[in-house]
């Protein structure tokens, strides 16, 4: 292979297999096997190219002047002319080439040797056995219409022209819905169904509610968009839409009016979001942020018999919208995460559970528990979080400090994971905050320090005793001698079963602080306890290991390892440090780990203890 031939395989995309099946036959046609004469010449100066959809009759004669074949009545056909998207459709060779050639409105006679139609070896399209094929014959072409088309499916059953471009990008898809005026047609232009006034056709992706090809192609729209859908029988399925069992193409007038967005939030088909007005701008680019003040009304209404409405911003708030920051947990979970995914303007239906509506917030006295919802949402408009480019340091600070006092709350409201995001945001505000003197520097370090304390505090209740170390570890790494910060460290050394560590923490901060000394000795005492039940639990585990003679097996105790309560916080734990009085709780009751991983630990130091370590253990 050449130099350039390489080059050209490797950087030249590469060709599918029609087009490289449709060079082959053109580098073999003889010379002189086409030739056209215009009968009557067309209008304009465009003509067809790929990618078009052509309309033609056609009259196929033999030298002589017999007809073989014709799409028109008066030549005994069934006067529907044939039709073909060039460069997608398999055609014979002759119509390829000669039919790009011609104008709207021409009527051409094309002269085609045996290789050009349907003598041609290999050609993909089949004819009648009776067919002469293996002649010189006459093709007499008019061209009647020719426009671009989108192919929907690569047999050309759903073919689709648009008439009128819509707007947006977003294309429906299954579980959305659509409304839309539809016209169908026959091949001869006859109606069928006419669905042009009252309310727009209202229906579900997905649900056949109407033929599979009509569907196909309407999932290549965008709203407002106006197109004609052409549906070849494969595709002209049952459904309740239309009687479509006679019919071999019928073509689909649609002009897209809406689409309804439907989203399953949860994915499990408990918590939807049905969107009924379009609202402004491009999903989900401008959709609310985190932490953006939203301003919206809404109307909840129980999914009982009696469909009972339970509030109403437009009557109970004296028609006021509902304003509140994102992220706050201030409104029930399902309806934030809803708005979250709206636009300005836009209205919309959200059916959810209780779970994620009332049972795990304040519930309003009218609304039962364990009841399933549906708001009405609309949300009039949001504000961005403020930019703190460019404030100064007191302000800063300021900005800081409320968003703080939000993650305190929601710490206190047992909102462990909403409080731990209001903490790291400003944490990630603080990475471009550069103090100007010491004393601002000295404000900024405690500020910080306090902020990873209660993110470390978040991960303790979420049970992630790790993380809350590593969280520790920040603050530790620039205040070695931080009494919080070992406490809080030392407390999830204890609930992740490292005693070693945690006990040398809490000797640590009687080292570096006498007044600490009381939470520090409560905390010891504690330990020792733990260690002592941990003991105990392990000496109760192998018991009878060792009472057999060696080469014996000894059966271990068949006890569990332990119940759940053995590692965790008992009501003799000393009180959380008081030092730093805005920290967000107390470090009691942290949240298990998993059983295996929380006693493989101590039990692994506990079988050292006991001269475990040197025995295996069948």
């Amino acid at each position: 292979m050449a130099v350039d031939e390489e080059a050209e395989e490797k950087y030249v995309p590469k060709k599918n297999k029609q087009q490289k099946d449709e060079e082959k036959r053109r580098k073999n046609m003889p010379p002189g096997s086409l030739m056209k004469a215009i009968v009557r010449p067309g209008g304009g100066t465009v003509k067809p190219k790929d990618g078009d959809q052509v309309l033609f009759h056609c009259t196929t004669r033999t030298l002589d002047g017999v007809i073989v074949e014709s799409t028109r009545y008066e030549h005994g056909g069934k006067g529907k002319p044939m039709k073909l998207v060039l460069g997608k459709s398999k055609m014979i060779l002759g119509f390829a080439e000669g039919i790009p050639t011609m104008l709207k409105g021409e009527v051409a006679m094309l002269k085609m040797k045996p290789e050009l139609h349907y003598g041609e070896p290999d050609c993909p399209v089949v004819v009648a056995v009776d067919f002469p094929k293996h002649d010189e014959l006459h093709f007499e072409i008019e061209l009647i219409d020719f426009f671009k088309v989108k192919v929907v499916t690569e047999d050309m059953g759903v073919v689709k022209q648009v008439l009128n471009e819509g707007q947006g990008w977003e294309s429906p898809r299954e579980p959305y819905e659509v409304r839309a005026w539809i016209t169908a047609r026959t091949a001869n232009r006859d109606v069928l169904v006419e669905h042009v006034q009252g309310e727009p056709l209202h229906f579900a992706f997905g649900k056949k509610e109407v033929p599979k090809g009509l569907e196909m192609g309407i999932g290549t729209m965008t709203r407002g968009e106006k197109a004609m859908i052409y549906v070849n029988e494969p595709y002209l399925t049952e459904s309740p839409f239309m009687d479509v069992d006679s019919f071999q193409e019928v073509q689909f007038e649609v002009e897209l009016v809406q689409i309804i967005q439907v989203r399953d939030m949860l994915g499990d088909g408990r918590l939807i979001k049905r969107r009924v007005k379009d609202g402004r701008g491009e999903f989900p680019m401008d959709c609310p942020l985190h932490d953006s003040l939203l301003c919206i009304h809404y109307k909840g209404v129980l999914l009982d018999e009696e469909r009972t409405v339970f509030y109403d911003t437009r009557i109970d708030n004296d028609g006021h919208p509902l304003e509140f920051c994102s992220g706050e947990g201030l409104v029930p979970e399902g309806l934030e995460m809803s708005v979250r995914l709206m636009l300005p303007g836009e209205v919309a239906l959200v059916t959810c559970p209780p779970d994620y509506a009332y049972d795990k917030f304040k519930r309003p006295e009218n609304v039962p528990e364990g009841a399933h919802v549906q708001w009405e949402i609309e949300l009039l408009d949001f504000k961005k979080p403020k930019d703190w480019t460019g404030l100064n340091f007191s302000s800063i600070m300021e900005e800081a400090e409320k968003i703080k006092n939000t993650g305190n709350r929601l710490f206190k409201e047992g909102k462990f994971e909403l409080a731990k995001a209001k903490y790291e945001q400003v944490l990630r505000e603080f990475n471009h905050v550069n103090p100007q003197d010491d004393e601002e520097g000295k404000i900024y370090l405690n500020f910080r320090n306090s902020l990873h304390l209660n993110v470390a505090a978040c991960y303790q209740k979420l049970g992630d005793c790790r993380k809350s170390i590593e969280t520790c570890n920040k603050v530790l790494d620039s205040s070695p001698a931080h009494v919080k910060a070992l406490y809080r460290r030392g407390i999830a050394y204890m609930s992740a079963g490292d005693f070693d560590e945690a006990r040398s923490d809490f000797e640590m901060m009687i080292k570096v602080d006498k007044s600490s000394e009381p939470d520090a000795t409560s905390a010891l005492s504690k330990l020792r306890q733990k260690e002592k039940e941990v003991e105990n639990m392990a000496k109760k585990q192998f018991k009878g290991l060792f009472d057999k003679k060696p080469g014996e097996i000894a059966e271990v105790g068949s006890d569990p390892i332990g119940d759940d309560s053995i590692l965790e916080t008992t009501n003799g734990e000393a009180a959380d440090m008081q030092s730093e009085t805005d920290e967000a709780g107390s470090d009691r009751e942290a949240a298990p780990e998993g059983l295996f991983a929380r006693y493989w630990y101590v039990g692994r130091r506990i079988a050292t203890s006991l001269g475990l370590g040197r025995c295996s253990i069948l």
